[in-house]
């Protein structure tokens, strides 16, 4: 008799005339019986192409084989083997185009919800371990060395890169310690990603589990200028180093009136709301100002991210300004259906010119022009092109600019003997991510300008592994 395959489960979410008014988180999980149910889809294929789907080859099959029987806890524990952020991925990682996309079951029906499921275990053995009073479970290091190592390694950024490095690096007993710029963790997890979305103390909570695992996190320290890489690893405090900086560095449209007030980049205005709490004014006096009528170029997750956010702080009308059709747009297709929702309107094939001034060095307007598509670009989108004769103006007040970032060269630049590209990205020169200095290791934003988080971490497991094998061959070989 055929199988009967039950419909996936639909996450419960706030509705949209309630959410667009608070940062709460918008999607509220699942239950334990949503979860079962939802974890006995799996077909249990002999091919498991859904690990092979993950970049931190998290063994999916096995934790949904335990998330069936309602052994949520055992299932987390699986899914740390390989993955030590499970609550932020199945948060914010793009499970519709890795895992989920190549799942079996997806060729006739809907794919198994690997991604609400893993957000499920982890969220529930958190709240279960805390209801016990217990410390945090174990998990990363599955792929240790045998014998115990003894060096010292300095990781640069407490990003999802970072973090997943220091995890497998301390779960293995070397001693980590990780320099985070800023004054609190997370890297973009913190200051990119909206409260609605990741909410702050699931990032909090998964730094403290790293930090369980033995890793040390040292905040205000900005490599480059508080301390010098070079001098790290020549005074032999550290024998090797990992550099997971991420892409901080926005870039902007480069047309007239972008130095105007009421011109943010992405970067600052999320930083400004989630890093520095200006979502919680008056109790934190952070100013982000947003007019009436707010205009956000680009239509990325983040271009998603600084909409939002400017409904929650009180904008009337919000416009997601694009060049190419909503067919192009990078953003997750949950991230855009969750924006229109809310409100958000798309002001598709059109690109900007001109930032109008008021007369008093503000905003005043947004001068555009229609776009056509025509032939395939290198990166296989096609091309837009601009309709003659198509002139108009947006009546804006604010403008967020959302078109990507790359490295900040602050550390770039003055690391001795660290070869970066044309676009200030570093190179580097196998899969593990070797640089051009011996024993420094890089990943994540930084080395492939801004991508996912899971492709970061992805980075940052590979470099430990690197660094691993690098530094037990300088143990038995010291003078190579």
């Amino acid at each position: 008799m055929p199988r009967e395959i039950v419909p996936r489960a639909q996450m419960p979410k706030q509705a949209p005339e309630v959410r667009r008014h608070n940062f709460d988180e918008v999607a509220l999980g699942l239950t334990p019986e949503q979860a079962r149910r939802e974890a006995q889809r799996c077909l249990k294929c002999k091919t498991r192409p859904c690990v092979a789907g993950c970049p931190v080859e998290v063994p999916i099959p096995e934790f949904l084989a335990l998330a069936a029987e309602g052994k949520f806890e055992e299932a987390d524990a699986k899914i740390k083997e390989k993955n030590s952020l499970p609550a932020i991925c199945g948060r914010v990682c793009p499970q519709e185009t890795q895992c989920e996309q190549v799942c079996v079951l997806g060729r006739k029906f809907e794919p198994v919800a690997i991604g609400m499921l893993e957000r499920f275990v982890a969220d529930y053995t958190r709240e279960a371990r805390r209801k016990r009073g217990e410390s945090h479970s174990t998990g990363a290091g599955a792929y240790c060395t045998p014998g115990q190592p003894t060096a010292r390694v300095a990781v640069i950024g407490s990003g999802p890169a970072g973090l997943t490095c220091a995890a497998e690096l301390a779960a293995c007993g070397y001693a980590v310690d990780v320099f985070e710029s800023l004054h609190d963790t997370g890297g973009v997890l913190r200051y990119g990603i909206p409260e609605f979305r990741l909410p702050k103390r699931i990032i909090d909570e998964e730094v403290e589990y790293v930090k369980s695992l033995g890793a040390n996190i040292i905040t205000n320290v900005v490599v480059g200028m508080t301390v010098n890489l070079n001098e790290l690893l020549e005074s032999g405090q550290y024998q090797a180093a990992f550099i997971g900086a991420g892409a901080g560095l926005p870039y902007f449209l480069g047309i007239p009136g972008e130095n105007l007030n009421g011109v943010y980049s992405a970067n600052e205005f999320l930083t400004r709301v989630n890093l520095m709490k200006g979502y919680l004014f008056p109790e934190y006096d952070t100013p982000v100002k947003v007019g009436r009528r707010v205009a956000v170029v680009g239509a990325g997750n983040v271009a998603m991210d600084a909409a939002r956010t400017s409904l929650r702080l009180g904008a009337e009308r919000v416009l997601i300004v694009y060049r190419r059709s909503r067919k192009e747009m990078p953003a997750r297709i949950e991230e855009i259906e969750n924006a229109e929702e809310e409100g958000v309107e798309f002001m598709l094939l059109t690109n900007p010119t001109r930032i109008l001034d008021n007369g008093r060095g503000a905003v005043g307007g947004m001068e555009c022009v229609r776009m056509e598509l025509g032939e395939p670009d290198a990166s296989g989108r096609r091309r837009p092109v601009v309709v003659k004769g198509s002139e108009f103006v947006l009546d804006v007040d604010t403008v967020i600019v959302a078109v990507g970032q790359g490295p900040n060269p602050v550390l770039t630049r003055r690391t001795k003997g660290l070869v970066v590209n044309d676009k200030g990205n570093i190179v580097t020169y196998d899969e593990y991510g070797a640089t051009s200095i011996p024993g420094v290791y890089a990943g994540g934003d930084i080395v492939t300008g801004a991508a996912t988080v899971i492709s970061a971490m992805g980075a940052g497991k590979r470099a430990a592994q690197g660094i691993d094998r690098w530094l037990r061959s300088q143990q038995k070989n010291p003078e190579v």
